[in-house]
């Protein structure tokens, strides 16, 4: 082959070579900066109808119309929440799969457990906390007491007497149960179920006299009367039921909330995440949303134009995680 031949042939190989390696990087780039480009799963790892798949299906709605891409909450239940939290944990690094979740599960889970199946902190990154939902401490409407201080005294009474419903052991339910026992001296008798529906349904038909119960779950059952609420968990008052004390106005220090908060999966590029992040401050800043999660009795986390940073919201975790873990070792509770 003539000399001229071979070099015409060697400089077309590379030049073929780099082409290929342009369309390479062209093609990489133009992925990242297309995110997202198919629809997004995002998995709640709690049953339908809970506080947390209310709130998922209302932020999934609006997160795509922010993105101008179909979202679509998907429920993941079981094990308390571990089930779906694993598979999202597991789920290609590419932002098309997020975890839609709370803080029972994310902060509790993993003290509770003794394998919950992922690292709450190192299988995740944060990407925004939406909102805080007290819970409230529901009695049937024949039930003696008509405030937290009656309801100590009357405890002191009779311990081990008087039972509470929870969803389950180590349930935020059965837990903030645990926590009024310590911190107000008394001996309320956990009952626990397999979820939150059977549980409302006993105390509703006056088998037990009371539970804790998320406010998105109960609150038609107290505007119907069919329940009494006798105090919220959380350190302030609820608007939605601004009539309702606090447990912390007769016992001091009290506070119990649940969070809810979206996470994506470790791994997941910096411009991924970042594109999340600005696009559920916007789905957040949405006045109707924003109105529609309050009416659920949603406590958003923060004003529409200061959202909470992922810094932030990985530092509500850990000292939730901290919290939990102390008092998930007092109350004894295990789950294998």
């Amino acid at each position: 082959m003539p000399f001229l031949n071979r070099l015409f042939i060697r400089r077309t190989c590379v030049l073929a070579s780099i082409v290929t390696g342009l369309i390479c990087i062209l093609s990489s780039t133009q992925a990242q900066t297309s995110y997202p480009n198919r629809p997004i799963q995002m998995i709640v790892p709690q049953a339908a109808g809970g506080t947390n798949d209310i709130v998922g299906r209302l932020v999934s709605q609006k997160l795509a119309e922010v993105l101008g891409n179909p979202v679509a909450a998907a429920n993941k239940p079981g094990a308390g929440g571990n089930i779906g939290t694993q598979l999202a944990a597991k789920a290609p690094k590419d932002g098309h799969t997020l975890l839609m979740t709370i803080s029972s599960s994310q902060a509790i889970n993993p003290a509770l457990y003794k394998n919950a199946g992922f690292d709450p902190v190192k299988d995740f990154k944060p990407i925004s906390l939406i909102g805080a939902v007290p819970n409230v401490l529901l009695v049937h409407p024949s039930f003696a007491a008509k405030s937290i201080p009656e309801l100590i005294a009357l405890a002191k009474t009779k311990p081990d007497f008087y039972q509470y419903a929870s969803a389950g052991n180590g349930t935020l339910n059965h837990l903030l149960g645990e926590m009024l026992n310590s911190m107000a001296g008394i001996q309320l008798q956990h009952v626990p179920y397999k979820g939150v529906a059977p549980a409302l349904n006993d105390v509703l038909g006056g088998q037990l006299p009371m539970l804790f119960a998320s406010l998105p779950s109960s609150l038609a059952h107290i505007k119907s009367g069919k329940l009494r609420a006798l105090a919220v968990s959380g350190a302030a008052r609820s608007p939605v039921l601004p009539d309702v004390p606090t447990i912390a106005e007769a016992v001091p220090g009290y506070n119990g909330t649940l969070w809810i908060g979206l996470f994506a999966p470790n791994g997941v590029s910096a411009d991924v995440l970042a594109r999340l992040q600005t696009a559920m401050a916007q789905t957040l800043a949405a006045k109707d949303l924003r109105d529609k999660l309050e009416q659920q009795g949603v406590e958003l986390a923060a004003p529409a134009d200061k959202p909470v940073t992922p810094d932030q919201f990985a530092a509500v975790l850990n000292d939730d995680i901290t919290k939990w873990a102390r008092i998930v070792k007092s109350s004894g509770a295990s789950v294998d």
